[in-house]
């Protein structure tokens, strides 16, 4: 198949961010598919490019994005890549168009690419798109709703197939009205044989070893995007808080972000800045196995806002891969998981509170084992890229095989509550209707 991926966040192992889309680009092309990705080039003097990554041919369009640009801003230049991916998308003319979001306008490249002609389309829906900006008050403007609400339902009605990143994803979508036998769960994944290569405990040995402030003390870790989806300021808090408790625990932040400079002003007012609380710039994804492996405990975190609980963080499975715990600030299907197999712990809002349980926690070397272990054998028996990627490329192969449709939604009778879609975090095989994992 000859098969146009449209991501306008693409990434490679040598960048940093999530490489979900490099690592199934890569292995599409392996198995013998022609893959063209069309994606941006956020450089400041980029230009239009072709490279070849993984055996994807990569097309590079230059649009100016980071996450510290004003809301306006970055509407822009959601705009613009979808304008500019557009042509680029119809020009390549693939078997199958698949489109990832975020943003939700990556769905009108994806139109474009198959208009007149009957190409059919996968849709990843990577976060609920406009529900997470609208609840984040990102998209306030009546007529920008009205707008994103028209464009995801085009999003659904012509798209083939579509893939969800976790079960309140897909709750999510069969809610819209989409049809729940068309859409395959397939989450983030753990790179097990990058977070376990050999030699990644001696990297990490020379981590600590490299920071005097580390040595062989206990370390949490925080290493992602700092925007005010994330909440960043709350684990500064909680670092605050935990200094009298655990002076010996030591905070780790590595990213960058809308939010970076806020997150340094607080911490330097809470006392913690240079002491117990470090940051990094953030580091490319062949630099993470070295950092996590240094890590005794790794954390993902929201703001307090329900529609982002749901999420499918690329850092959570990342930890699975390395085998540590992982501590979540919102409970949601993960945190279910979490506690589910005692993979981790989730953390109280109240800073105070979420002192308490990681001190506690941290001080018990046999429970930070057990969590430990039992994420490693999530990562090697659920979330390996390679069982994940089946499901990925069976989705694909389907909507190849289905053709070009036009759906009519519909309203379900019924979606299944919140409980249900988190338990379905402990399903770790086959497909469960509407919120089961797929593992095969």
């Amino acid at each position: 198949m000859r098969l146009v991926y449209l991501h306008q966040y693409f990434v490679t192992p040598e960048m940093s961010g999530g490489t979900r889309s490099y690592e199934w680009a890569s292995r599409l092309a392996a198995r013998g598919h022609d893959v063209h990705v069309v994606t941006s080039d956020q450089a400041e003097g980029a230009r239009r490019r072709v490279t070849v990554e993984g055996g994807a041919q990569v097309h590079w369009i230059p649009v100016r994005y980071d996450n510290s640009m004003s809301v306006p801003r970055r509407m822009l230049a959601f705009v613009q890549f979808a304008v500019m991916a557009s042509w680029t998308a119809r020009r390549l003319r693939g078997d199958v168009v698949l489109a990832t979001s975020t943003p939700l306008t990556i769905a009108i490249p994806a139109l474009a690419a198959r208009w007149g002609r009957p190409t059919p389309m996968v849709f990843e829906v990577r976060d609920l798109w406009p529900d997470v900006p609208i609840a984040m008050g990102g998209l306030r403007n009546p007529v920008l709703q009205r707008a994103a609400r028209l464009l995801e339902r085009a999003a659904y009605r012509h798209a083939t197939r579509v893939i969800a990143l976790s079960p309140e994803m897909t709750a999510g979508v069969v809610r819209a009205g989409f049809p729940a036998e068309a859409i395959t769960l397939v989450p983030n994944a753990s790179d097990v044989a990058l977070f376990r290569r050999p030699g990644v405990e001696a990297e990490a040995r020379r981590f600590r070893a490299a920071h005097e402030w580390l040595g062989d003390r206990p370390l949490v870790l925080y290493a992602g995007t700092l925007g005010r989806a994330n909440d960043i300021p709350w684990l500064v808090d909680v670092a605050a808080a935990t200094a009298p408790l655990a002076p010996e625990v030591r905070f780790l932040i590595v990213g960058e972000g809308a939010e970076k400079q806020k997150v340094t002003a607080l911490a330097e007012r809470r006392g913690v800045l240079g002491r117990s609380l470090f940051l990094l710039p953030a580091q490319p994804k062949e630099a993470m196995p070295g950092i996590l492996a240094a890590a005794t405990i790794s954390t993902s975190l929201v703001a307090d806002i329900p529609a982002l609980a749901g999420n499918s963080a690329n850092k959570v499975f990342d930890a699975f891969a390395a085998g540590r715990p992982v501590a979540l600030n919102a409970q949601g299907s993960l945190g279910g998981l979490l506690e589910g197999t005692g993979a981790g712990l989730v953390l109280d809002r109240d800073p105070r509170v979420a002192a308490k349980q990681l001190a506690g926690f941290l001080a018990d070397p046999a429970a930070v084992a057990r969590a430990g272990a039992a994420s490693r054998e999530l990562a090697d028996k659920v979330f390996a890229r390679d069982v994940l990627f089946a499901g990925f490329e069976r989705a694909v192969a389907d909507a190849y095989r289905e053709g070009r449709v036009v759906r009519t939604l519909r309203r379900p009778t019924a979606v299944p509550p919140e409980p249900q879609a988190r338990a379905q975090w402990g399903v770790l095989a086959g497909i469960d209707e509407v919120t089961g994992w797929t593992s095969s």
